[in-house]
């Protein structure tokens, strides 16, 4: 089968033909329709990211595609079966082989390509928001890099959970994508002054960061008393310098969030988090913003989309 594969970190991912193999017990083998794209890809692809699986390694986080055979023990699941599933890589071929338990089954209603750019991005915002910063209807809260893959969607569910949402990206066109998301306050991180327009806004209790940097500490500066700060992730390149004695002044707290952690440490909190958005889903509350689809001979341009910034939303490659 074809696939997109790391071969050597030093090189880039090319494509290349191999073997397809039979699902062992407990695994299911999926026929991929659509792979989406995550800025986790581009750090794989260079031995950065939290997870390094053994090269080569085909890249692609999630996935969403047809049971095609199960192996044994698998009795959740069944051939002809639409499914999206977070891999954690494997998702960028024709095929891929994967624990069942880590498919979920798609609503009818859900197109392939919406359910495999659905999973991280809408996953990490609810469970983020949700679980770890119990957020509370009418609380602020501030995302940073609000037009990006997951930023986006941070902001989609902060309204559909009862927050009052101010949206933080660059330039009109991205803040135009996240006042159609929802966004009640939008501030154009071009501008500067962060912290100054967000306190004249009230303040954030809660603080929703994928890009870190200088951002990082505007936001913290801009944040109330007992207010969460989410570290998602660092789009910028850059890592936060966090001065413990502001979060004790005001009894900030920050929290580290990894949504693909979970599954080694509480997978019923993820999994009955993704539950939720899909019946989000089929209720007509949530709908995922795909910037780009794109062909699987062009995965290259997709990542290239992410690596320069250039896409809101989602990415996602299609197998046919």
């Amino acid at each position: 089968m074809r696939a997109f594969v790391s071969h050597d970190l030093s090189a880039p991912p090319d494509f290349a033909d191999i073997p397809l193999r039979d699902p062992a017990t407990g695994e299911v083998q999926v026929r991929i329709a659509a792979c989406g794209l995550n800025f986790a890809d581009l750090l794989m692809a260079k031995g950065e990211y939290q997870e390094k699986p053994p090269l080569p390694v085909t890249l692609g986080l999630e996935v969403a595609g047809t049971v095609e055979a199960v192996g044994a023990g698998v009795t959740s699941l069944s051939k002809g079966q639409h499914v999206a599933v977070y891999g954690g890589h494997g998702g960028l071929a024709e095929y891929g082989v994967f624990p069942a338990v880590r498919c979920v089954p798609m609503p009818h209603s859900m197109a392939f390509a919406d359910a495999a750019g659905f999973q991280i991005a809408y996953g990490t915002s609810h469970l983020a928001l949700s679980h770890t910063a119990r957020m509370q209807p009418g609380e602020r809260l501030l995302v940073l890099g609000a037009a990006g893959g997951v930023g986006l969607t941070a902001v989609e569910i902060g309204k559909v959970m009862g927050a009052e949402v101010i949206a933080c990206a660059r330039g009109t066109e991205k803040l135009a994508q996240a006042k159609a998301a929802g966004a009640d306050h939008l501030i154009d991180s071009e501008a500067g002054d962060l912290r100054n327009q967000v306190k004249a806004l009230g303040g954030a209790d809660v603080v929703y960061d994928p890009v870190g940097g200088p951002a990082f500490v505007e936001a913290m500066r801009a944040c109330n008393p007992e207010a969460r700060i989410l570290l998602i992730g660092f789009a910028s390149g850059k890592l936060p310098e966090i001065k413990p004695n502001h979060l004790l002044v005001k009894n900030v707290s920050v929290h580290g969030f990894y949504w693909g952690g979970f599954l080694k440490f509480n997978a019923p909190a993820l999994t009955n988090s993704l539950s939720q958005l899909f019946d989000w889903h089929t209720e007509g509350r949530i709908k995922p913003h795909i910037s780009h689809q794109l062909p699987f001979d062009r995965v290259q341009e997709g990542l290239e989309l992410l690596r320069t910034r250039k896409s809101t939303g989602k990415v996602v490659i299609t197998m046919d």
